[in-house]
């Protein structure tokens, strides 16, 4: 873990990312979440273990570009975010649905 806490910018990690792929890829003990477009892997880390006090042992990171979205006779985009798959060591988990 790191006791660098300046260098941590929670903002990082927006939301984690919940499918039916993602959801197979927690008996891997790999997380998926949405993170800033501009953050690189090394912050992406020290944020995560940061957050949840756990150690990463990989991350790969993709861009999802924009997909065209058709209302009626209206075209837009949805909006366009970096994907970050998170593997985490045997030792340690995240909590991503707690108990009421």
């Amino acid at each position: 873990m790191t006791n660098n806490i300046k260098s941590v910018n929670i903002d990082i990690i927006k939301y984690p990312i919940i499918t039916d792929k993602s959801t197979q890829l927690l008996e891997e003990n790999q997380y998926s979440f949405a993170v800033d477009n501009k953050a690189h892997k090394k912050d992406i880390k020290t944020t995560i273990e940061y957050i949840f006090n756990v150690k990463v042992k990989h991350i790969n990171t993709s861009k999802r570009h924009p997909k065209k979205k058709r209302v009626g006779q209206f075209i837009g985009y949805k909006k366009r975010y970096k994907k970050a798959i998170i593997t985490l060591d045997n030792n340690y988990s995240i909590n991503l649905f707690p108990d009421n």
